[in-house]
């Protein structure tokens, strides 16, 4: 499984995406057909009842000497208006009524009333006296005011709805985030049990590996074991068991010089145990006793087993000898 695959994002994670997204336009959509604008509803329409108005005719002054009569005349005319009543047309909430025409009555000129002179000021007719003392007063009908009523437009119900429908959007979101939060656990759970499967894999690989590189060591060591072929060492990295002693023969020093160095190379052949079975001259001193002497001496000798991957096998060893003359 590689790294890229993981960091893509899956298919069903981008699909519950859009659903969501659609799920919440439906809901705001679905909320704001839900709210029901306020009805006007038209005013009722009242019967207006007649307007009474009450005329007072005042005497006219004269210069003449006016006759004397039993009582003072005035005329008081009653005039009852009737006013039509249309129907008013249906008003907007909150909107004063407008304002009521009085309908007035050309008045006609009263003709003058002869009466008799005195001190006594004449009588006026108003609204709260009567020209007879007998009559009781004609109390003036009051107009009450009309006041149209407001429309009660009720919108408790507009506002649960939109609360209710601001609830279930924020429920959704909240929903839509705990499933986003979720799925990226999830995927980083997947992530993260990946990796572990991968590095346990290069783990276990790596451990085949080297124990495919022991056992065919260990193969070719059993095979060399087995096929006594000799590998080829160093003096440096051959070791004695125990070092044979180098002198120089006295047979040889007369066919040398004083002070002089003989230098022998031998090749030897050591077995499994680190026994020399075999000595080989590779390099002669020039001096035939010497060559012959140095290649008995190094038999007395005895090497550690030469080993390779952990197996004892045969080598051969190229050693220098260094001879000085007494």
């Amino acid at each position: 499984m590689s790294s890229t695959d993981l960091e893509a994002p899956p298919i069903r994670s981008i699909l519950l995406s859009i659903l969501v997204v659609v799920g919440l336009h439906v809901l705001t959509a679905v909320a704001l057909v839900s709210i029901k604008a306020p009805k006007l509803q038209p005013e009722p329409k009242q019967d207006i009842p007649p307007v009474e108005i009450e005329l007072v005719t005042l005497p006219a002054k004269s210069a003449a000497p006016i006759a004397e009569t039993k009582e003072p005349v005035q005329q008081v005319k009653k005039v009852t208006v009737k006013k039509e009543v249309q129907p008013e047309p249906v008003q907007k909430p909150k909107a004063e009524p407008p304002p009521k025409k009085r309908v007035e009555t050309p008045i006609e000129p009263a003709k003058p009333v002869v009466k008799k002179v005195s001190e006594t000021p004449p009588i006026i007719a108003t609204e709260k006296t009567s020209i007879d003392s007998s009559q009781k007063p004609v109390p003036k009908e009051v107009v009450p005011k009309k006041t149209s009523p407001e429309p009660i437009v009720d919108t408790s119900a507009a506002d649960e709805q939109r609360k209710e429908a601001a609830a279930r959007a924020k429920k959704a979101a909240q929903e839509a985030q705990d499933r986003a939060a979720q799925e990226a656990k999830r995927v980083a759970d997947a992530k993260a049990a990946a990796q572990a499967k991968a590095a346990r894999e290069a783990e276990a690989a790596a451990q085949a590996q080297a124990a495919r590189e022991a056992a065919e060591a260990a193969a070719e060591a059993a095979a060399r074991a087995q096929s006594n072929e000799p590998v080829s060492f160093t003096a440096s990295a051959a070791n004695w068991a125990s070092a044979p002693r180098f002198s120089f023969p006295d047979r040889a020093a007369r066919r040398a010089r004083s002070g002089d160095t003989l230098n022998v190379v031998l090749v030897l052949r050591v077995n499994k145990q680190g026994g020399i079975d075999s000595v080989r001259l590779a390099q002669s001193s020039g001096n035939t006793l010497l060559d012959k002497e140095a290649q008995r001496q190094v038999r007395s000798g005895k090497f550690k087993p030469f080993t390779k991957n952990g197996a004892p096998v045969v080598g051969n060893v190229t050693l220098p000898i260094s001879y000085a003359v007494p």
